[in-house]
Parts: structure tokens; C-alpha cells; sequence
């Protein structure tokens, strides 16, 4: 038999307005798997492998042909041209498809018997976006920095370069080389975990794409120096380490990736990559974070192969992006290790202006009340007393992330955080930075106006708007309860707590959520629910008890119970952690949660069941790999895996919601209230104080019994924000649909037009499409 694959092409560009109406196939390697089932028996089906379908990006896609056809049988063309077609490692027939115009366009496959499928792709710029929403501005390049020279565009794109680096067995480290063909000699060997050994010689690919810089890092192999999908490498065991790293910042520069040089993934033979975006220190958006991800995958397919799994590891703000991006958008990563983590967005920030509020409120409204650090402790939620503190120091009270002043290029933090807004100094900033009194039209600093395509600027004022709220929240009340504070201490802080203005600016009221700001946090899987993708994503937490700092063990079991709460058990989730110094584990418990997961997803690829692959994750799970906790530190050592003993030998708390009755889930927002009853409380409160409470309270107190405001389930997985604020779901990724011999000429004569826009059109398409979904391809030929 003779296969024919034929494209063809619009020029429709994306913007703003575009409602994606074709749906299209897609590999679940890299993405979100398209609906279970393969080719009709004899039929043929096609399917992207390095993209979903409709998320092509760079004008290329490597494409499979499924079903009863072998590499020489199959000939594609590009509008009019041939593209050769190859087998994979695996043997499946494959083509690099080129030269594809922005828009969308329709590819066909067809055996010599009449045979085929048809398949649409729609294609993006490489400097995205592809579904973020416009790009941020203004955008400072960096790329002189990285070494790729000046920027070429407005979009900071750039050259690629191709470095060199060898491990030494002098210095331990990696070191610069000029010529892989030419080694020193103190250059070391590694065996990978597929026991080939090589010259320990890494290859560091740098480019631009989606306006981030990147990096993929690879062992070379002196013997197959060339890379493509279809040679099955030495020095690539087939596995993929994405690395993120931590902090916070809205900043408007293109900075560098994190380090792609780790050890411990490449001299076991897996490839290592980042992107600026992937950055929460660069970049406090995990929308865009997930978009640089998809790109750079996608790059990375086309480029070397298709991974067999891929690990997202991230401390801090890289925690923060490795949930979010594995609910949000299912398949970019098969496994998470978050660490020191966080389990979203918005759960370290409500806790952090709660804990600016009450230092504000103890230490200059009522500091006679609160000398006792143990009442200040039981208030926050503190095992020690330095949380609440610590965030001062971390983030300046918020600073960086709201003060609109502040945080669009970064700086030195201000020597004063005590001040008021007024007199607040900040570091140096560029003329188009917003200030109230000099600016009021310029760029504002904040998170929300950072990823103002998420929340829009519905307000009055035309900003962004602000999901924390602390209405009706009684700040103290399981201290009260427990006898921790005193009557007095409770009616007095709730009474002055106060709030913080849109401009951060301290207020005598409370701090009302922006409505559609609200709404949309939990719509558009800004605050992790612990379903959707996330349900069916190997996790393994791990991290140094941090009693004193704001990487509080409390957030690991805040994910636990989000899980336990959507899918009513948390196989997939498993909790590891260590006593140490700081909050950086130690490369012997890296070392092990890397082993650990490895194996775990190795399990998974080897179960080829029809079972859902939440299942097979948690099946897959070995019986050992169990919460544990080490408090002497010794990883090596007995761990403890009884929950209660841990606990004990390794305490950790809470937030200040959580011990205002919040439940432990910590994902409530906003509240919905309940009167004021004095009958709820076990305390007395005199007529003078409970009239106070009345005055502190006159809507009510927060029903914590009730489901938030507008709190709910994420409405779909692969949200995308091209439409605009809130974003509507991709949803299952499209598939390829049959061909019959006489329906070549009126699908050729087809795809040659514009496809309809229209919400209906593009919903019955997909419908359509699904009709033929191609099963997972998760192999890849073992050596």
C-alpha cells in the first residue's frame, strides 16, 4: 500500500478575538490525552506528536500516522512539497511538517486502498501567545545578558546557541568547552541509567521562545553527535526534568532560565530544561508559565524526541507553578516535585497580607496587648515566633507584589517597610512605572495587573482586580477558644485590624474582594482545587521542617486535603519530609523522592491497560513510597511513617485563617456571613465589648460551614485567555476524523477554506472530530 499525506493552508492570523474552531489530534506524551481509541480496525488515524493540535506553534509539528502503515509506505506533502517520512525508534511512521502558515490548516493521510484520516492544526507564532493572552508591556529583553547578543525584535527573539560543558573530575563541576570532539583530560565518565557510558559531555541549547529565554540541557555521545526524533540516542534515556524556580516577582523582564546543568538528572541520562517564564521570580504568572512550558516541549520533541515522561520539580514560587500547571494543563507533566511548596497562587498571599495586618496591628496599634510572643504565635498560627515576620522580610509586607509602585523591574527592597504609603522610598523605577500623585496612567506593579489577561480591569478605576478579603474573618478565634488569648485581646484586634487599598495602602476598613477577580481565581484554576489534571499527576511533596520561615510544613497537608476532598483519596500524593538547616533539602533527599519518582512513572509507563490514567498513576505507586518523615535528617536512616509520631517530633502550624475557623483546605477567599451571635462563643464578653464586636462586625462573621464566594471546581483544563479575562477551556484534546476514498477531493478542496468562528460551528466541529480518537502513545522502543 501507498500513503498520501496532503496539506494545505490559510493565512488566518491569531489575535485578541480568535474563538479556536478546529479541533485537532494530539499526542498524549506531551499534552492532554485525546479521547480513548485509536483508528477504526484497518483505518487510519493521525495525530500531532509534539503539541496538542490546535497549540502548534513555530510553523512545524511532528506528526504520526496510526494504524496499518510503515514509514516507506506513507509520502506527505506540504503544499505541493514532499516531507520526508521516518521511522521512530519505536518504529511508528513520522514527518516533521514544515512551513505551516498562522492559522489554521488541514492535513490529510490516505493509504494507497483509499484509506485516511484528515487532520486540523492550527498554528501560532513562536513568540507566542498561544492561548495567554496578549503579551504583557512593556518587556525589557535580557538577551545580551544571556549571551545571544542584542535582541532582533520587539519580542526579544534571538539567535540559538549550541555551548558546551564537561564535568571535571578536578573541580567536581561543570566547566565550558570549546570543542566536545576534543576533551581535556580531566573530563569524567557517567554511566546512565540504561548503562551506557559516556564522556560526561553536556550539550546546552539556548533560544527564544514565547519571548522567554531557554534552555535544554543533553548528554553529548561523541558517536551519534546529531540529534532528531528519529535516532534513538545514548545519551537521552527518553526522560524529561523541567526545573522552576522560586520567589515572586510581576516583573517586566525577560531574565534567564534556572539552571539546566543538574547532575543528578544528566548523568542518568535525562534531558534538562527551563525557560525564563518558568521563573515565578521572573515571571508571577503561572498562565504564561505553562505557555513557555508548552512551547519549549513542543521545540524540544520536534527536536530530539518524544519524551516517555516528563518531572516538574520547583521550590517556593516553583511549587506554586508545577500544581497550577499540572491541574491546569494535563499532561505537560506526568510527575511534580514540588518542594518547600505552596499549593497555588493566592494561599501564600492571603496568608501574607493577613500576617502584614496583624505585625502592623501588634506592633504599632496595641503593642501593650501583645508582648507575650506565645498569644502572637497561637493568633498566627506560628510554631515559632518568626512566620509572620519572616514574610517581612521575604516580601516587605507585599511590596513586590502590590505596592503598585514597586516590582516591574525589580530593584533593591526598601530599607522601611513600616512606613505609610506616602512616604514608602522604592528603588529607582522607569518613567512609565504608575504613581498615584506623578503617573496615575502608568504601569501598575502589581500581581493582579500582571496577569491582568487573567483577571481583566473590571473596576471603576480600571485596574485589575484583587481576590483577598478578610470580611467577617475573626482573626484569633480558635486562640480564643483554646484560652490562648484573652477576651480583651480578641475584641481589640478585630476591631483595629483593618484592611489594605488597591494601591496596598493601609486602611481603617477591611479589604473587600473584587467581585469578577474572585470569581474568576477559582473558574480559572488560580487557586488549586486538586482535581482535573492534578488528580491524575504523580506527586511527591517533599521538604525540610521549616517552623521558622514561611515555607510552613502545613502547606504540604493543605494539598493533601484538596485532593482527599475532589477525588475522595489522595493515591497520588505522597508526603516526604526531613528535619535540616534552612529550607533547601539536601541532595541525599533530592536524590531520593528523584528515585523515587522515576521508578513511580516507570511503573505507569509500563501498565498499557485501558484503565484512566489517575488509576494507573495510583496503582503504579509502589507500597513503599509512603508518607514518611526523617527527624533526625538521616534519609539514609529508619523514617517514620506513623503520622502522629511525626507530628509530634516534627510540629509545624497554620496560617491566621486557618485558626479563624478556615478549613484546612485553606482555600477559602472570601466567606459567606452569618449574624453575629453571642451565644456561639464559650467566652463572656461584657456589654461595652460585645457592642465592639457589633461595630467591628455590622454584616456578620464568616460561615465557614458554607462554600466561599463563588468558590467551585476549575470549569475546564487548558484554559485559554486569547478571548479574554476569565478564559474558557480548551477541553479534551481534538483528534483526527476517517477519510473514505471518495471524499479526497471535496476534504482537499476544504481545507482550503476559512474555517467558521462561530462558538456553535466550532462546537459541533469538535464534536465531530472526537468521533476518532487515537489511544496514548507513551512508548518509546527500550534499548
Amino acid at each position: 500500500m501507498h500513503a498520501r499525506v496532503l496539506v494545505s493552508g490559510g493565512t488566518r492570523h491569531l489575535g485578541w478575538g480568535l474563538v479556536v474552531s478546529s479541533m485537532l489530534a494530539v499526542a498524549v506524551p506531551v499534552v492532554a490525552a485525546a479521547a480513548e481509541g485509536g483508528a477504526t480496525p484497518g483505518g487510519v488515524a493521525l495525530e500531532v506528536l509534539s503539541s496538542r493540535a490546535d497549540l502548534v506553534s513555530g510553523g512545524d509539528a511532528l506528526v504520526a500516522v496510526r494504524g496499518p502503515a510503515r514509514a516507506g509506505d506513507v509520502v506527505v506533502e506540504v503544499a505541493g512539497r514532499q516531507v520526508p517520512v521516518r521511522a521512530l525508534p519505536d518504529g511508528r511512521p513520522t514527518a516533521l511538517v514544515d512551513g505551516l502558515p498562522l492559522g489554521t490548516s488541514t492535513i490529510t493521510a490516505r493509504l494507497g486502498d483509499g484509506r485516511g484520516a484528515a487532520l486540523e492544526v492550527v498554528n501560532h507564532p513562536v513568540e507566542g501567545p498561544i492561548f495567554s493572552g496578549p503579551h504583557l508591556e512593556p518587556f525589557l529583553c535580557s538577551t545580551l545578558e544571556a549571551g545571544l547578543g542584542e535582541a532582533t525584535d520587539e519580542d526579544c527573539s534571538a539567535p540559538t546557541t549550541f555551548d558546551f560543558f564537561y564535568r571535571s573530575t578536578v573541580t567536581g563541576s561543570f566547566e565550558p568547552l570549546e570543542d566536545p570532539a576534543d576533551p581535556p583530560s580531566d573530563v569524567a565518565t557517567t554511566t546512565t541509567d540504561e548503562s551506557h557510558t559516556l564522556p560526561y559531555i553536556v550539550r546546552r541549547e539556548r533560544g527564544v521562545i514565547d519571548r522567554a529565554i531557554y534552555d535544554i540541557a543533553v548528554l553529548y555521545d561523541p558517536q551519534q553527535p546529531d540529534w532528531s526524533p528519529w535516532i534513538d540516542q545514548r545519551g537521552w534515556n527518553g526522560k524529561l526534568y523541567w526545573k522552576h524556580g522560586g520567589n515572586g516577582y510581576p516583573d517586566h523582564r525577560q531574565l534567564l532560565p534556572a539552571d539546566v546543568l543538574d547532575h543528578r538528572a544528566l548523568s542518568r541520562g535525562w534531558a534538562v530544561a527551563s525557560t525564563s517564564f518558568s521563573i515565578l521570580g521572573n515571571n508571577f504568572n503561572t498562565v504564561t508559565s505553562a505557555e513557555s512550558t508548552a512551547m519549549v516541549k513542543e521545540h524540544l520533541t520536534e527536536s530530539y524526541g518524544v519524551p516517555r515522561f516528563t518531572v516538574g520539580i520547583g521550590c517556593s514560587g516553583g511549587s506554586v507553578n508545577v500544581h497550577q500547571i499540572a491541574e491546569s494543563y494535563p499532561g505537560l507533566y506526568d510527575g511534580i516535585l514540588p518542594y518547600c511548596s505552596f499549593p497555588d497562587d493566592w494561599s501564600p498571599v492571603q496568608q501574607y497580607i493577613d500576617c502584614d495586618l496583624l505585625e502592623r496591628y501588634m506592633d504599632r496599634r496595641s503593642p501593650h496587648l501583645w508582648a507575650d510572643h506565645h498569644a502572637r504565635n497561637a493568633v498566627m498560627g506560628e510554631v515559632l515566633p518568626t512566620v509572620c515576620s519572616a514574610w517581612a522580610e521575604v516580601f516587605a509586607f507585599g511590596w513586590q507584589l502590590f505596592d503598585p509602585r514597586f516590582g516591574c523591574v525589580g530593584g533593591d527592597l526598601p530599607d522601611s517597610w513600616g512606613m505609610e504609603f506616602a512616604d514608602r522610598p522604592v528603588a529607582e523605577q522607569p518613567d512609565w512605572v504608575y504613581d498615584p500623585n506623578t503617573n496615575p496612567d502608568g504601569v501598575r506593579c502589581t500581581v493582579q495587573d500582571f496577569m491582568s489577561n487573567v483577571y481583566g480591569n473590571e473596576r471603576a478605576d480600571g485596574f485589575a482586580g484583587r481576590p483577598y478579603d478578610n470580611i467577617g474573618v475573626q482573626y484569633g478565634l480558635g486562640a480564643l477558644e483554646d484560652g490562648a488569648i484573652t477576651v480583651e485581646q480578641f475584641v481589640d484586634m478585630n476591631e483595629k485590624i483593618g484592611g489594605f487599598d488597591i494601591d496596598y495602602r493601609h486602611i481603617t476598613e477591611r479589604t473587600a474582594a473584587d467581585p469578577e477577580a474572585l470569581r474568576i481565581a477559582y473558574q480559572a484554576g488560580r487557586v488549586t482545587h486538586g482535581s482535573r489534571g492534578l488528580s491524575e499527576t504523580a506527586i511527591i511533596d517533599f521538604r525540610v521542617w521549616s517552623p521558622a520561615e514561611v515555607h510552613s510544613d502545613y502547606h504540604s497537608f493543605t494539598m493533601r486535603e484538596r485532593l482527599v476532598r475532589a477525588n475522595g483519596h489522595a493515591d497520588n500524593h505522597v508526603i516526604v519530609r526531613a528535619a535540616g538547616a534552612g529550607f533547601t533539602p539536601t541532595d541525599q533527599t533530592t536524590d531520593y523522592v528523584f528515585g523515587q519518582m522515576d521508578r513511580w512513572l516507570t511503573n505507569v509507563e509500563a501498565d498499557t491497560s485501558d484503565a484512566p490514567k489517575a488509576v494507573r498513576i495510583a496503582r503504579a505507586r509502589s507500597e513503599d513510597l509512603v508518607d514518611v518523615c526523617f527527624p533526625d535528617g538521616n534519609i539514609a536512616g529508619q523514617g517514620v511513617t506513623d503520622p502522629e509520631t511525626c507530628r509530634t517530633a516534627m510540629p509545624y502550624g497554620a496560617s491566621p485563617r486557618i485558626v479563624s475557623g478556615a478549613p484546612a483546605t485553606n482555600d477559602v477567599l472570601k466567606c459567606q456571613l452569618e449574624p453575629l451571635d453571642r451565644g456561639d462563643y464559650d467566652v463572656t464578653f461584657t456589654d461595652a465589648q460585645w457592642a465592639r464586636m457589633q461595630a467591628a462586625f455590622p454584616d456578620g462573621v464568616c460561615d465557614y460551614n458554607k462554600p466561599g464566594v463563588s468558590q467551585q471546581p476549575p470549569i475546564g483544563t487548558w484554559p485559554t485567555f486569547n478571548d479574554g479575562p476569565g478564559g474558557r477551556p480548551l477541553g479534551p484534546a481534538p483528534t483526527s476524523t476517517p477519510l473514505g476514498a471518495a471524499r479526497v477531493a471535496a476534504s482537499t478542496e476544504a481545507a482550503s477554506q476559512p474555517l467558521p468562528t462561530t462558538g456553535a460551528s466550532g462546537s459541533a466541529l469538535a464534536a465531530a472530530l472526537l468521533l476518532l480518537a487515537g489511544p496514548s502513545v507513551r512508548e518509546r522502543r527500550r534499548r
